[in-house]
C-alpha cells in the first residue's frame, strides 16, 4: 500500500479510502472536477461547497500560455486556480490524443508541474485508443513506460504525489503488463488512461475488461484513477471494480450543450418540461427560467455537479452498509449497454470474491444477474466443508412441514440452495427475493443441492419439491434423494 493511501472500508473491490496530499486529505471515491485555467464556468470554492475535495487541471494549457505560466510559477498553481485544496495536473496527454503532438517533452512538463506546486503530477504518457493494432499498442506502451521511469527518477525527491498511467489499448494482457511495470517503478496513484472512447461509444463491457485487467496487474491496495469518467450513471460500476478517483469535464461540456445530467442518463434542456432534481438550482428555477437565464450554462453546470457529488455520497453510503452491488444492479439497468457491463462484471466474480467481505448486510436478489454474484460463487466453492451424516431434510423454510425424525434440517433458498437452518438469519442466507424464483436462481440453487448430496453419501437426503421448482436438474436429484412433492400445499 502506498503511504499516501489508507483503506477504511471495503465492499466488493470498492472501498472508502483516504488519500493524503500536500494540500490535505481526500476521501475516496470522489470526483475531481476539471478546471479549464482559461475559463472557469463554476467558481472552485462553489465546487468545494458542493462536495469537491480535489480538482484537476491541465498543466500543458498553463505551460503554453505565458500569462498563466508566469502567475503559476510566481504565485503557485493554487493561487492561479483559486482553490486551497489538492489539485492534480494532467500533462498534455489529452491534447496528444486529439492533435497527435504537443510542444513539450516529458521531462519539461513534469518539472513544470512540480515547480507550480501540483499535488499529483502526471507524466506525459501515450494514450493509445481502443482497437488499434497490437504492434502499435505495444510500441506506445513501451514509450509510456520509458517516460514513467524518467518521471520517477526526475521526481525521486519530490514531496508531491506522482501518478503512473496505465495504457495498453483494449488488450487485456498489455493492460496487466502495464500495471505490473508501473507498480514496479512505484507511484502514488495509478490512472487508467485512454478509456474515454469506450465510454463515449457505451462499450461498458470492454471498459470492465480494461479496468479488471489493469487491477489484476497491480497491488489491490493502490489508489486507481479512471481518466475521463465523468458521468454519474457509471460511477458505481467502476467503484465496485476498485476505482477510487474520477475526473469530470462532463458537468461543463454537457452544460454548454444544454444537457441536464441525471443518475440514469442525460436530458437535453429543450426536451424537459419538469426538473426531476431537488438540488438548489432545480428548486429555485423552472425549466423555462433555466432555458432563458443569461447564466443558463453556469446554472446547468452547477446542477450537473450537484448530481455528480450526490451520486458519490450514495456510493459511499452503499459501501458503508455493504450493499454496493445492489446499487450497481439498479444503476446498470438504466441503459442496455450498462447492463452489458454488469454481466461482464459478474464474469469476474471469482476475482471479486477475494476482496468481498464475508459478512455484510442483507443480500437483495435483484434479478437473474444476481445469481452469479461473488457471494453465490463463494458459497458454491465451500460446499465441500459440509460433513453430513444421518437423515437430512432439505425444505423451503416457508412450508408447514414436520421436521421430527431428521438429524439435520437444511433450508432451501435460491440462489444459494441448501444451508443449515441455524444460519437463516446470517448473511448471505438472509436473502430477500421474489417468491417466484427465476430460472437462473433456481439453477444455481439446485446445482448446489446436487453437489451437497453427492459430497455426502453417508447421509440419507429428503428433498421437498414445490410447484415453482420445475427444472431438469431435479431429475438428477430424484435419483439420489427421497422426494416429497409439496405442490399446491404452500402456506
Amino acid at each position: 500500500m502506498t503511504k499516501s493511501f489508507e483503506i477504511l472500508k471495503r465492499d466488493v473491490a470498492g472501498r472508502i479510502g483516504k488519500l493524503s496530499t500536500p494540500h490535505g486529505t481526500v476521501e475516496t471515491p470522489t470526483v475531481m472536477p476539471v478546471i479549464n485555467p482559461n475559463i472557469q464556468l463554476v467558481d472552485p470554492f462553489k465546487m468545494k461547497e458542493m462536495g469537491a475535495e480535489i480538482l484537476i487541471t491541465n498543466s500543458y494549457i498553463i505551460y503554453r500560455k505565458e500569462k498563466l505560466a508566469t502567475k503559476a510559477l510566481n504565485d503557485g498553481l493554487h493561487s492561479l486556480i483559486g482553490f486551497d485544496g489538492p489539485i492534480m495536473t494532467d500533462s498534455g496527454s489529452f491534447q496528444l490524443s486529439v492533435y497527435g503532438e504537443v510542444e513539450v517533452d516529458n521531462r519539461e512538463i513534469i518539472e513544470f508541474q512540480e515547480r507550480i506546486g501540483s499535488d499529483i503530477i502526471v507524466p506525459l504518457d501515450i494514450p493509445t485508443p481502443p482497437d488499434v493494432l497490437k504492434e502499435q499498442a505495444e510500441k506506445e506502451l513501451g514509450i509510456t513506460v520509458d517516460r514513467l521511469e524518467e518521471a520517477r527518477k526526475v521526481l525521486s525527491k519530490t514531496n508531491r504525489l506522482v501518478a503512473g498511467p496505465i495504457q495498453g489499448s483494449t488488450y487485456t494482457d498489455l493492460r496487466s503488463e502495464a500495471a505490473t511495470q508501473a507498480t514496479k517503478i512505484g507511484f502514488d496513484v495509478y490512472p487508467i488512461g485512454a478509456v474515454v472512447p469506450l465510454m463515449e461509444s457505451y462499450r461498458y463491457a470492454d471498459l470492465v475488461d480494461v479496468i479488471v485487467s489493469s487491477k489484476m496487474g497491480m497491488n489491490p491496495n493502490y489508489p486507481v484513477h479512471l481518466f475521463g469518467a465523468g458521468h454519474p450513471m457509471m460511477f458505481s460500476l467502476a467503484v465496485a471494480l476498485g476505482c477510487d478517483l474520477f475526473d469530470s469535464a462532463a458537468y461543463a461540456l454537457y452544460a454548454k450543450d444544454g444537457r441536464y445530467i441525471t443518475i440514469n442518463g442525460t436530458y437535453h434542456l429543450t426536451n424537459l418540461k419538469y426538473l426531476p432534481c431537488s438540488c438548489p438550482i432545480c428548486q429555485n428555477h423552472t425549466v423555462e427560467e433555466l432555458k432563458n437565464d443569461n447564466d443558463s450554462t453556469k446554472l446547468l453546470a452547477e446542477h450537473n455537479l450537484y448530481v455528480t457529488f450526490e451520486e458519490i455520497r450514495t456510493i459511499k453510503q452503499a459501501i458503508h452498509e455493504g450493499n454496493l452491488l445492489e446499487l450497481v444492479e439498479m444503476r446498470c439497468r438504466s441503459h442496455p449497454r450498462l447492463l452489458d457491463g454488469l454481466k461482464r462484471l459478474y464474469s469476474y466474480s471469482s476475482w471479486l470474491e477475494q476482496y468481498d467481505p464475508v459478512s455484510k448486510s442483507t443480500f437483495f436478489y435483484c434479478g437473474p444477474d444476481s445469481a452469479t454474484r461473488p457471494e453465490v460463487l463463494r458459497y458454491s466453492t465451500r460446499l465441500n466443508r459440509f460433513n453430513i451424516v444421518g437423515k437430512t431434510l432439505i425444505r423451503n423454510p416457508g412450508l408447514n412441514l414436520k421436521t421430527s425424525g431428521y438429524d439435520n434440517i437444511f433450508d432451501f433458498k435460491p440462489p444459494f440452495g441448501p444451508y443449515p437452518t441455524e444460519l437463516s438469519e446470517v448473511y448471505p442466507f438472509n436473502t430477500e427475493l421474489s417468491e417466484n424464483y427465476d430460472y437462473e436462481a433456481l439453477t444455481s440453487a439446485l446445482k448446489n443441492t446436487l453437489k451437497i448430496i453427492e459430497n455426502n453419501p453417508e447421509s440419507e437426503f429428503t428433498f421437498v419439491k414445490t410447484e415453482d421448482m420445475s427444472h431438469p436438474i431435479l431429475e438428477q436429484i430424484e435419483d439420489l434423494a427421497c422426494i416429497i412433492d409439496y405442490t399446491d400445499k404452500r402456506k
